[in-house]
């Protein structure tokens, strides 16, 4: 069985590991970025995708073929033409990934929202002059 196979689990993990990394390789980039944002809601030709940018059309293919690795993008042949598709999939997993940590920076976001409160509390506060003091907050 599967599911109970440690090496199994192992190999999936690295394989979704490894998918990540060419996505976030694939988005590290402004071209293919861009690219990405053309194909947003429609399928273009290759000469359609290539015709904004100052590169050669052999460049964009290659931009285009790293996107196609990642699964951000998926390409049809007909003959010498080429039709590109967004796949935004792997773009979902990324966030996916990327959401765990939000906890980290939604401390930070609440702390933050705790000190404006303060501060806006000192400021109506009758017969109060002068600045908040930050020892009044507790730190998490």
């Amino acid at each position: 069985m599967l599911l109970n196979n440690p090496l199994a689990t192992h190999q999936t993990a690295m394989a979704e590991a490894q998918a990540l990394d060419r996505v976030f390789s694939a988005l590290s980039d402004p071209v293919r970025r861009a690219i990405l944002e053309r194909l947003d809601g429609r399928d273009l030709l290759v000469s359609e995708l290539a015709a904004p940018f100052s590169i050669s059309l052999q460049a964009v293919s290659r931009h285009i073929q790293v996107l196609v690795k990642a699964g951000l993008v998926k390409q049809e042949r007909t003959g010498r033409i080429s039709r590109c598709r967004l796949d935004a999939g792997p773009i979902y997993q990324a966030a996916v990934w990327i959401n765990q940590y939000s906890k980290y920076w939604q401390s930070q976001f609440e702390s933050l929202a705790a000190w404006l409160d303060h501060i806006e509390r000192c400021k109506q506060a009758p017969g109060r002059r002068g600045k908040a003091k930050r020892s009044s907050l507790t730190k998490e």
